[in-house]
C-alpha cells in the first residue's frame, strides 16, 4: 500500500509546480491539461480553463506529489496536514525554508529543537504547510 498526496491549486497548479521545481529541486513527471483529456469533463469547466492542469505528477526526492487545478477558481483550503521534507544539511534547509516563506507565512522559525538540529514550519504562497527537518 502507498499513500501519495494530491494537491488542488484551483487555477495556480502550473505556477506551484514551477515553484516547487525551483525551490525543492522537484522533477515534473507528467502534466495533462483539461483540453488534452481523451474524455470530456464530467462537469462544465469555467470559461478559459481548457489550458489549466487536469492532472500532474511531481517527484520531490523519493516522494510523488500529484496535483491539479481542480475544476474551479475557488480558494484552496489545505487544512489538517503538512508535507514533511527531510533535507540533507542546514544550508539546504535554510535556502528552501526562505524560498517557501517568500510570499507565505512562517509558523515556526527554522532552528534547533529537542528532536532535530534544524526544524521549521512554513505555509507557502499557495497555502501548503511544509515541515522542514535536518537529522544531522
Amino acid at each position: 500500500m502507498k499513500v501519495e498526496p494530491y494537491l488542488f491549486f484551483n487555477g495556480r497548479c502550473e505556477e506551484a509546480l514551477g515553484f516547487y521545481q525551483q525551490v525543492l529541486g522537484a522533477k515534473q513527471n507528467f502534466l495533462m491539461r483539461h483540453k488534452e483529456s481523451p474524455e470530456p469533463p464530467p462537469m462544465p469547466l469555467p470559461s478559459g480553463w481548457e489550458d489549466k492542469v487536469l492532472h500532474a505528477s511531481l517527484s520531490v526526492g523519493d516522494t510523488v506529489l500529484m496535483a491539479s487545478d481542480g475544476c474551479g477558481p475557488e480558494a484552496p483550503a489545505f487544512r489538517g496536514f503538512a508535507l514533511s521534507v527531510e533535507l540533507p544539511d542546514a544550508q539546504t534547509a535554510t535556502r528552501c525554508f526562505g524560498a517557501l516563506a517568500d510570499g507565505g507565512m512562517v509558523q515556526m522559525p527554522l532552528g534547533k529543537t529537542f528532536f532535530a538540529p534544524y526544524f521549521g514550519m512554513v505555509t507557502d504562497r499557495f497555502g501548503v504547510v511544509w515541515m522542514l527537518i535536518v537529522n544531522e
